[in-house]
C-alpha cells in the first residue's frame, strides 16, 4: 500500500471512529430530544434542534481529520501518544456530556462536565499545536461550538 492509500485509509478510520462516538452518544439523546428537551425553558437564542445534528457531524469529522494529522506525525513519538491520549479523554468527556444532560437530565452535572470538557479541548488544541498547527486549527470550530454549548447549558440550568 502506498503512502497516499495508507493516509486515505487512516483518515477514514479516524473520521469514522469520531463519527461513531457521536452517533452512539446521539443514540442516548433521541428520546429526550423529542420529549424532555422541548419541555425545558430555553433562551431566545437557543438554536433549533435540527441544527445540532449537522453541526456535530461536521465537528466529529473535523476531529477525526485533526487526530489523523497528529497520528501521521509518528505514533512512536511520545508527544504524539500524549496528544492523542488527551484527545481521547476529551472525546470520552464529549460522549459523557450527552448521557448526563439527556439521559440523566442532570443540568448541573452536565454543566460542570462541559466546563471540564472545554478545558480538555483546549489542552488537546495546545498539545496538537506543538505537533501540527493545521491539526490544532482544525479543532478551533469545535472549541467555539462547545464554548457556545457551555453558555447554553448554563443558561438552561439557570432558567430551569
Amino acid at each position: 500500500m502506498n503512502n497516499r492509500s495508507r493516509d486515505l485509509s487512516l483518515v477514514t478510520f479516524f473520521v469514522i471512529g469520531c463519527l461513531l462516538v457521536g452517533g452512539i452518544s446521539g443514540f442516548f439523546t433521541t428520546g429526550a430530544v423529542d420529549t424532555w428537551y422541548p419541555s425545558l425553558v430555553k433562551p431566545d437564542w437557543n438554536p433549533p434542534s435540527w441544527l445540532f445534528g449537522p453541526v456535530w457531524t461536521i465537528l466529529y469529522a473535523l476531529m477525526g481529520v485533526a487526530a489523523f494529522l497528529i497520528y501521521r506525525e509518528g505514533f512512536e513519538k511520545k508527544e504524539v501518544k500524549i496528544a492523542l491520549g488527551i484527545f481521547s479523554v476529551q472525546l470520552g468527556l464529549n460522549f459523557l456530556w450527552s448521557i448526563l444532560f439527556f439521559n440523566y437530565k442532570n443540568l448541573f452535572a452536565s454543566f460542570v462536565e462541559i466546563v471540564v470538557l472545554w478545558v480538555a479541548i483546549l489542552a488537546t488544541i495546545i498539545s496538537f499545536y506543538r505537533i501540527s498547527r493545521p491539526a490544532a486549527l482544525i479543532m478551533i470550530p469545535y472549541l467555539l461550538w462547545v464554548s457556545f454549548a457551555t453558555i447554553l447549558n448554563y443558561t438552561i440550568l439557570v432558567l430551569n
